[in-house]
């Protein structure tokens, strides 16, 4: 074991005893944590994937991506408005169908944009110096706040609660309060994240994708179309993104224009911490940085999360640079 791995070993043990500690003292409090916990972590998984897949293939790191999130739900929010008679005391016919409509609209809408983005701005310096497409990435990134903040300005929008609510879709377990977004969340990103993990593993086009991250050069002689495959990167990436921004606007209801500021840097944390390049690595890392946040908010201050959540990252490429899943490969 090297010394980095011990470090890393260390502060991971010290954090689980200092956890387990609350646990037994708290236990009701500590369940109630980690609900919230396990909900915002899934929010940031979905996020991850997408910086991890885009890393994974061209070793980009798509700064743009955090506001592909807050963009779609932005479209999310915009979907809703059109169901006027949707209403947010009840669920109801009319609340399933926006919810129906909404999904695919905001996941195909910011695929699209995604899929430009790739074609407009990082493909033409895909052979540039790795610098050159990073600026371009975070130009693009306050590009897409631009337009954000033109549409709604500074101010927050509200996202209709359309998800079940109310006494009966809430329970107490154990002194322990749980509500069916809290569920719904958590569900539907372990979906979401299995349904990638078959893909990429069982499909033609995941296999290219594998391929041409292990070798763009050997792919390309075999056959590969590099271009789509990449492009096909972005869009899923931009997929998952697009659904994680509904989810945030389900969850809580409210957005801003720079949402995907913060939570595009947690997210790509997540990733990192979990071994960017590595899609199993980048969903643990979201969860463990969710309740990471979470634990912070309640044991630290809120104040202190973010100290918290990028001290993390600063010790993660000093530790471990690959992550908890990643694997160190010689230098070619």
């Amino acid at each position: 074991m090297s010394v980095g791995d011990f470090g890393f070993f260390v502060i991971c043990l010290t954090a689980i005893v200092l956890l387990a500690a609350q646990a037994v003292v708290h236990p009701s409090e500590f369940a109630q944590i980690l609900v919230f916990g396990l909900a915002d972590g899934a929010i940031y998984a979905l996020v991850a994937l997408g910086y991890t897949m885009v890393y994974g293939i061209i070793e980009l790191i798509n700064f743009a991506h955090g506001d592909v999130f807050t963009l779609g739900a932005y479209v999310a929010a915009a979907v809703m408005g059109f169901f006027a008679g949707t209403s947010e005391d009840t669920f109801s016919v009319s609340n399933l169908v926006a919810l129906l409509v909404t999904f695919p609209a905001a996941m195909l809408l910011m695929g699209a944009v995604n899929i430009t983005i790739e074609r407009v701005a990082y493909r033409p310096l895909r052979n540039a110096p790795r610098l050159a497409p990073l600026i371009t990435a975070i130009g693009m990134s306050f590009l897409l706040e631009g337009i954000m903040f033109v549409w709604s300005g500074p101010f927050t929008v509200h996202v209709p609660d359309l998800l079940p609510h109310g006494p009966g879709f809430n329970t107490t377990i154990g002194g322990v309060f749980i509500e069916f977004k809290d569920v719904f969340v958590v569900v539907a990103a372990a979906i979401l994240v299995s349904l990638l993990a078959v893909f990429i593993n069982r499909s033609k086009l995941g296999k290219a994708m594998r391929a041409t991250a292990q070798d763009r050069d050997a792919s390309q002689l075999m056959g590969i179309n590099i271009n789509r495959t990449i492009a096909a990167t972005f869009f899923i990436g931009a997929l998952l993104a697009g659904a994680g921004g509904v989810i945030w606007g389900l969850y809580f209801n409210a957005i801003t224009y720079n949402l995907g500021f913060r939570t595009g840097l947690v997210a790509f944390t997540s990733a990192v911490f979990g071994g960017i390049g590595n899609i199993p690595g980048a969903a643990l890392g979201g969860m463990v940085i969710g309740l990471t946040a979470a634990f912070s908010d309640a044991y630290i201050g809120s104040k202190w999360t973010q100290v918290v959540i990028f001290g993390i990252l600063i010790g993660v490429l000093v530790f471990r640079p690959t992550g908890l899943l990643g694997m160190r490969v010689p230098e070619k």
